[in-house]
């Protein structure tokens, strides 16, 4: 059997809802797998969702689970979640083999020449690029940036659960385990960088060159999309197997494609499809709080605070539920509380900026400004001052 799933939080919801469908279309019987790093929507029905299953992150078996959880920013929980679930999926009897695609991907052909290619191979993976660039600007936007990213885009892969598609799954895993950051000048990018090394540590990895698979903003300029006469989508010679969708709700990714793509029309017209497809899913409807993103009385959790927290080995031995407001002295809240001003040197530069950017001219004057930041900042009252900045900006 051939087990699909993605990994999302709340707000990712529709984008894996289309997804899903799009898979469904063409592979009806595939079995596809929600995996949210995140608590379920209030409404959630898994009988009225596209999906077959749905895998809570906690439910992943992961030691220590609060206290790795809180290590990580909600991009680094939601790819360093794939490597484990990988792990914890492929020991299903049923399951033979395992592909992932990221929330943002739309299928629009059948994927049946890569379910039969893994019949050969034991791994897939797709580059980012197929095509060296031409100019300054574009090696700069992709080529350096695939070298600081990653060689291989990490929104697909696909294994076999047996032999090295199966080694290849549990080292990934492991290293995502202890290894999922954000940290480009430590030589990481989340889960990306790691598979750089997987064509020197497995040999039977199969690089896929068919310009359908895994079209995107950075490397669109070399595979114009067309449409054929019966409606078949295709990216050069190739039919479209999928399209990645990065950058879609900051603009970003519309901005790129309007610089590498201007007059593709039919790139413009599966964009503004794939938009009316996220309304369609509840894109507009409001999403509620990432649960990992604060502690238990809802202030947010700083990335100062989890990087410190990170690189502590004594607090999370003193901390093992860094979230918990509850504990003695508040837990890690206190500690933080109490010690952050050591660590979050830009604080007060940044409040103070948004502080004059809102309260322009002699509305409101206070004298010691500065030390009226400072006792926000170590009582750790985040949201309790923008609250009142945003209650004088009314007055």
């Amino acid at each position: 059997m051939m087990l699909v799933y993605t990994s999302i939080t709340k707000n990712y919801l529709p984008k894996a809802r289309v997804l899903a469908i799009s898979i469904k279309k063409f592979h009806p019987d595939w079995y596809f797998v929600l995996l949210l790093s995140d608590s379920p929507p209030k409404d959630f029905n898994l009988d009225n969702e596209p999906f077959d299953e749905i895998l809570l992150a906690n439910e992943l078996n992961i030691p220590n689970f609060k206290s790795w959880t809180f290590c990580h920013s909600i991009v680094e929980l939601c790819t360093a979640v794939k490597g484990p679930a990988a792990t914890f999926l492929a020991k299903r009897r049923k399951v033979k083999k395992i592909m992932y695609l990221d929330p943002d991907i739309k299928v629009f052909n059948s994927l049946a020449w890569l379910e039969e290619n893994l019949d050969n191979y034991h791994i897939a993976l797709t580059p980012h690029l197929l095509d060296p660039e031409a100019d300054d600007l574009s090696i700069r936007d992709n080529e350096i940036s695939a070298l600081k990213h990653g060689v291989f885009n990490l929104g697909f892969f696909a294994a076999r659960t047996s032999g090295q598609g199966l080694k290849f799954i549990n080292w990934w895993s492991e290293r995502l385990i202890k290894f999922c950051y954000d940290d480009i000048p430590e030589g990481l990018f989340t889960d990306q960088r790691w598979c750089d090394l997987a064509p020197a540590f497995f040999d039977n990895l199969l690089i896929i060159k068919d310009r359908g698979f895994n079209v995107a903003t950075w490397n669109i300029c070399h595979r114009t999309l067309s449409k054929s006469p019966k409606g078949i989508l295709f990216a050069g010679d190739s039919p479209l197997r999928f399209y990645h969708f990065t950058g879609f709700d900051s603009g970003d990714g519309y901005r790129v494609l309007m610089h590498y793509a201007p007059n593709q029309i039919v790139a413009h017209e599966i964009w503004n499809e794939y938009g009316r497809d996220l309304i369609k899913q509840g894109q507009l409807e409001k999403s509620s709080h990432w649960i990992y993103g604060s502690f238990d009385n809802g202030e947010i959790i700083s990335k100062e605070a989890r990087r410190i927290y990170r690189n502590r080995d004594d607090l999370k031995k003193l901390f093992p539920d860094p979230f918990d407001t509850k504990a003695p002295n508040k837990g890690f809240y206190g500690w933080w509380i109490q010690n952050n001003s050591k660590y979050s040197t830009d604080n007060n530069k940044i409040y103070k900026y948004t502080f004059l950017k809102w309260f322009k001219g002699p509305r409101i004057f206070i004298k010691d400004f500065d030390l009226v930041v400072k006792i926000f900042i170590k009582n750790g009252l985040y949201i309790s001052f923008k609250k009142i900045l945003s209650n004088l900006k009314r007055k």
